[in-house]
């Protein structure tokens, strides 16, 4: 058989889901917040951010090419 509720019942599970999403969407607010933080998130990260940076440059300005060139030179000139 179908269960019956009461109007009352149906209003006080509906007010009870309102506050439960009330609760997630502050939730997500505040982590939203965290990640989006980008300040934090490089501090937290800058020991492995700073060597990436000067290899990423390094190679992007040719930095691979023109030391293996300067070594092919070097080792002919002996």
């Amino acid at each position: 058989m179908a269960e019956t509720r009461t109007p009352e019942a149906v209003r006080g599970e509906i007010a009870a889901e309102r506050e439960g999403l009330a609760t997630a969407v502050d939730e997500l607010r505040s982590r939203l917040g965290e990640a989006t933080d980008l300040q934090t998130q490089v501090r937290s990260r800058i020991s492995i951010l700073v060597p990436a940076t000067f290899a990423t440059a390094f190679v992007v300005s040719g930095g691979v090419g023109a030391t293996m060139r300067y070594f092919a030179r070097r080792g002919r000139e002996r």
